[in-house]
């Protein structure tokens, strides 16, 4: 039966249903639900970045007060680690970065355990440390994993060597004949960005129990299919044996896409047979808390007397850290974004993942598309100054159009960027710019574009109709703060079956109860876990017409279901309610349920053979920005400030703008944020020397902006009724457009993010640093891409 669907009936400004249980307090994160029977645990830390474990000894520490059990690496014995297995989950014979756990200890009391940590006896003999990319490239760099070609790597055909983890490649095109040409001008450029923490209100932590010989671990996670299959494999049990529930998270951002603590309670809890609590604090949520990686960025594009792009090459260096984690993973993203937003006549990228003896990074919004969109539209204006372009006259020129190739061959549908360019200059003239406000200080204005690819992947979903006219939505997947769970894919569901939003209960995530789901990240939930929702209302709304039409006697395709009723088309106020025809399906057929699952549609295909080492080697969801930012620049204090900020967003269909508008808001600040203000250092050791709120400096009220905000709607979209991530490409531009601002407003070369106040007085006065450093250079990235 052929179902049609309106879009129009899915679009609402709903407000969040859980904002005022957060505002209020009354929201019970998983730090709240440790009750006074559970344990407390604390992890022990290595302070050193690099030595071999001589002798571990934990029997003093056994023997203390209120101590229940310690958990070592000979509790959990296997290797985990997406993309590359090298990471276990206690150090065993050598520990990699300073902060990297080496027990764990359960005890009556938090005081009892951290007393207990104090007293393990850990006998050390260093060894050489690495803790930047350029010593761990170096001919004689001390290997980090000696073991690595014995790893376990997810996909074949990669490069590895020494300290280089990882390695995605691009070729597509004659690249080294795009730079012969004698009518090019070649313009190239090196790039530095440092880390970003996210910062969430809510640290990692987990609440295990074991019972009937199965775990249960409640935790704050992005991904709860993810901790039950690596709770299992490095604790060497079958995944049915874990379950995995969780509840409202306390902000997320990808730093909670991985599973690290779960295990460790999981351990405990067998151990005593009793409820054990493991939260970070806050210093070791900070300097333990994978963040979006330090990265150097090499570019070179040749450019003909016309303006276009001929070839474009670069080399990316990811900072993995001690672990391969999520950079392995990220690493094909380099290919989607900064092989992206540009029509390229050839194209040759490199992007290594790099093991140091620092905290391991991982999955930030935008992951490395924040910082690559930065390399990108610095080097779009450097290409512009030098050819002596208008760089918005380049950008409409240049930007990917309908039927264009990406890095990989891809080839893109729809025109969006070059109307969404125009967008921005209309949003620009009906707003107002406000150089009037920079008052004798240094003026600049940037736009800037970004490209970022929707990770589609599985979903599945089931749908019980309640008896009162309700339906309760089942899913893993979980609400982080961004709406997708508590709003759209409920107004989806509702959408399908004709009832209003607010009578869709949506279940929290529970891999006992719910099909997989590859987790909530990446822009993926409302496209994925919609479209899976969408097909599991299909089966549920198949019945309920098919009931429906017995009791009214008519054809199921002459039935609409609106506003909780089943009409027959045409005929509004005819039929019945839907509580009804639910009554009468569970007397003579069983109450109505349906499941549903869904998967990227795989309509997007790369050319053969112009991508190895990637994890996705095209995209099936682009997703496009357009960012324009206003600031004025102290020219003697460094101190930057956005007088004013614009997006024009690609955004399929906004079937909730007000919550779509909030996310971008939202995104801005933290993109500003990382182009401004927040700063990781290591220090002499490798430790972060960040340790919490007073020393990592994120965006405050004072440091928002308004932002004026254009949605741009109708681009092709897989999504169900043409819906599309909003909230990951919302960061993507804000570091690029405050580099581009800056350099505009200075006149300065800018090559490293953030922009902190002291560096742009360095790029004012002109002492900053510019990035000669030989593992960017030309010669050295030949190397590489040859």
């Amino acid at each position: 039966m052929s179902v049609k669907i309106d879009p129009e009936t899915a679009v609402m400004d709903l407000p969040r249903r859980d904002a005022r249980d957060k505002l209020t307090g009354r929201t019970r994160y998983m730090v709240d639900m440790a009750g006074s029977d559970a344990l407390r645990a604390v992890i022990v830390r290595a302070k050193v970045a690099s030595a071999k474990i001589v002798r571990l000894d934990v029997s003093a520490a056994a023997r203390m007060r209120g101590v229940r059990a310690i958990a070592t690496a000979a509790d959990a014995p296997e290797l985990h680690g997406i993309g590359i297995q090298d990471q276990p989950l206690f150090a065993r014979d050598r520990i990699r970065y300073p902060g990297e756990p080496i027990c764990a200890i359960a005890a009556d009391t938090l005081e009892q355990a951290r007393a207990a940590a104090d007293a393990v006896l850990l006998e050390l003999e260093d060894l050489p440390a690495c803790f930047s990319m350029a010593d761990a490239l170096a001919p004689d760099a001390p290997i980090l994993h000696p073991d690595w070609k014995n790893y376990e790597c997810i996909v074949d055909g990669v490069a590895r060597a020494g300290n280089i983890a990882w390695e995605a490649k691009v070729l597509r095109g004659d690249v080294d004949a795009a730079f012969a040409r004698p009518d090019v001008t070649i313009v190239e450029s090196c790039f530095r960005v440092g880390r970003q923490s996210h910062m969430p209100f809510e640290p990692r932590g987990a609440l295990a129990s074991y019972e009937d010989g199965r775990y249960h671990i409640i935790t704050s996670t992005q991904v709860p299919w993810t901790v039950r299959a690596v709770t299992a494999k490095v604790l060497g049990v079958h995944s049915s044996l874990v379950r995995v529930t969780v509840p409202p998270v306390g902000g997320a951002f990808g730093l909670k896409f991985d599973c690290s603590i779960e295990p460790m309670a999981a351990i405990l809890s067998r151990k005593t047979g009793r409820s054990v609590s493991l939260v970070n604090s806050r210093e070791e949520e900070t300097t333990t808390c994978l963040c979006r990686e330090n990265a150097d960025i090499w570019i070179r594009s040749a450019i003909t007397p016309e303006g276009t792009i001929a070839g474009r090459e670069g080399v990316v260096l990811m900072d993995a850290g001690a672990y391969g984690g999520e950079q392995v993973f990220l690493s094909t993203m380099t290919a989607h974004t900064l092989g992206a937003s540009y029509r390229l006549g050839a194209a040759r990228f490199s992007t290594r993942v790099i093991y140091t003896n620092t905290p391991p990074n991982g999955a930030f919004r935008s992951c490395n598309g924040a910082y690559n969109a930065f390399a990108l539209e610095r080097h779009t204006d450097e290409i512009c100054q030098k050819i002596g372009m208008d760089p918005m006259a380049f950008r409409k020129k240049n930007v990917l159009r309908d039927q264009d190739l990406g890095s990989t061959g891809q080839v893109f549908e729809g025109d969006v960027l070059g109307p969404m360019l125009e967008r921005m200059e209309a949003l620009r003239a009906s707003t107002g710019t406000q150089e009037h406000r920079a008052a004798g200080r240094l003026y600049g204005r940037a736009t800037t574009v970004g490209t970022w690819n929707i990770f589609v992947g599985p979903s599945t979903a089931t749908v019980n109709l309640n008896a009162d006219g309700s339906a309760t939505l089942i899913t893993a997947s979980v609400e982080i703060g961004s709406g997708s769970i508590t709003q759209g894919v409920p107004q989806i569901v509702a959408a399908n079956l004709g009832i209003h939003p607010s009578k869709v209960i949506v279940k929290g995530a529970d891999t006992d109860a719910a099909g997989y789901d590859m987790g909530t990240g990446g822009g993926r939930t409302v496209v994925s876990m919609g479209s899976a929702a969408t097909a599991a209302c299909a089966v549920v709304r198949k019945r309920l017409l098919e009931t429906a039409s017995e009791l009214l006697q008519t054809k199921p395709e002459n039935l609409v279901l609106r506003d909780g009723r089943v009409e027959i088309e045409g005929r509004p106020g005819s039929g019945t309610a839907i509580e009804t025809v639910i009554a009468r399906a569970e007397q003579t057929q069983g109450p109505i349920s349906g499941s549903g699952s869904f998967t990227a549609p795989g309509t997007a295909k790369a050319m053969p053979g112009c991508a190895a080492g990637h994890f996705f080697d095209a995209m099936d969801l682009p997703v496009f920005v357009v960012h324009e930012g206003e600031v004025a620049v102290d020219p003697e204090t460094g101190e930057v400030e956005v007088l004013a900020y614009r997006v024009v967003q690609d955004v399929g269909r906004a079937i909730n703008p007000r919550a779509v508008r909030g996310q971008i808001q939202g995104a801005v600040i933290q993109g500003i944020g990382y182009g401004l203000h927040e700063q990781i250092t290591i220090g002499p050791s490798g430790a972060i020397e960040q340790t919490g709120f007073e020393t990592y400096h994120i965006p405050l009220a004072q440091d928002a902006v308004k932002v004026d905000i254009d949605l741009f709607e109708g681009a092709p979209s897989c999504g169900p009724l043409g819906t599309k991530g909003v909230a990951e490409v919302a960061i993507m531009n804000g570091g690029a457009t405050m580099a581009c601002a800056i350099a505009n407003a200075t006149g300065k070369k800018v090559q490293q993010l953030p922009l902190v106040a002291s560096r742009v007085l360095g790029l004012v006065e002109g002492f900053e640093e510019m990035l000669e450093h030989p593992h960017i250079s030309r010669k050295w990235s030949d190397n590489i891409l040859k």
